[in-house]
């Protein structure tokens, strides 16, 4: 080859590359433009601008799907203590959501919660503190009377046969007393781990894990655990956390799946920690339409708890028979 054609061809390369490089710049800079065009027109940035300034929950997780590298043990377990900190960060008023005084009243409303909400546990059991104030008076209790209270709650007639066996327990075993130990609360008809974890943490502030339904939908959502037996999400989730995040752990999940990462249709576009979450896309994306699929005080609603803690910032809820929104 001669010089003059080694020279030319050196010169078409350039030209060929300062082509690609000037059309690949020119595209940029007519995309960002016409983005930000877009965003002025219509006062509010377009999908295009979101994922030109920042990548989505949904682009991270196909970029994880594209990869084809499975997260491992210690990033899931850093990624689930960020979601715990950032829950804090939204929900710092997380609490309880059954009204009660002391650990018995705990224990019968916790009873009580079993396949029906918080609310309408809330919402029957001042007429039973009220007839029943003590695990003595609630032992002695005419069947029919005690049915005919909590029939709201459902399940009414078995209900009532495990308050008035846990009651007369107490009253005949533990001095009438709630016992301050799981070893012994599991030990009374109708309390499980679940239960009993509610009066520990809340009553005692000895430290548990509440898995309800919320709960263990959300950690499987995070990838915590794949397991559905509550006692095995249980022990997967306590070895995530630190004995003393429990009790509060178990507040703000089950406050995040009341109100935002709902069963049937999630709000993902409304979820602060949607950047964090392997499960995003399962529910409603649009920003617009996921706020109007939250609950509570974050949908401007009242609340579960007729007698909410101080903190609280939205609404205590109506009495029975009283307006629910």
């Amino acid at each position: 080859m001669t010089e003059g054609s080694e020279q030319a061809e050196a010169t078409a390369a350039d030209k060929k590359a300062t082509a690609r490089a000037t059309g690949k710049a020119t595209g940029r800079a007519t995309a960002k433009a016409t983005v930000k065009e877009t965003a002025k027109a219509t006062g509010k940035a377009t999908p295009a601008a979101k994922k030109a300034t920042k990548a989505t929950p949904a682009g991270k997780k196909a970029t994880a799907k594209a990869t084809g590298k499975p997260e491992s043990h210690l990033a899931m377990v850093r990624r689930a203590r960020k979601i715990y900190r950032e829950l804090g960060e939204v929900y710092p008023y997380a609490h309880p959501e059954l009204d009660f005084r002391n650990p018995f009243e705990l224990l019968v409303a916790t009873v009580l919660s079993a396949q029906t909400t918080d609310l309408r546990v809330n919402q029957t059991t001042p007429r039973v503190f009220a007839a029943y104030p003590t695990p003595e008076d609630l032992a002695a209790a005419v069947p029919e009377e005690l049915e005919e209270l909590i029939r709201p709650t459902g399940f009414f007639r078995a209900k009532a046969r495990s308050l008035l066996g846990l009651s007369a327990a107490l009253r005949d075993r533990f001095d009438g007393e709630v016992p301050g130990r799981l070893e012994d609360l599991v030990t009374l008809p109708g309390v499980g781990r679940k239960t009993a974890n509610v009066v520990l943490g809340n009553a005692y502030g000895v430290p548990g894990i509440t898995v309800d339904t919320h709960f263990g939908r959300l950690v499987r959502r995070w990838r915590w655990t794949e397991k559905d037996d509550p006692e095995k999400v249980e022990a997967d989730v306590a070895a995530i956390f630190p004995a003393s995040d429990w009790t509060e752990l178990s507040h703000r999940v089950i406050f995040h799946g009341r109100r935002i990462c709902h069963a049937r249709r999630p709000a993902c576009g409304a979820c602060p920690i949607a950047p964090l979450c392997p499960s995003y896309g399962e529910g409603e994306t649009d920003p617009d339409k996921a706020a109007k699929l939250l609950k509570y005080e974050k949908g401007g609603f009242p609340g579960q708890r007729l007698s909410p803690p101080p903190d609280y910032p939205g609404l205590p809820a109506p009495p029975l028979g009283g307006s629910e929104r």
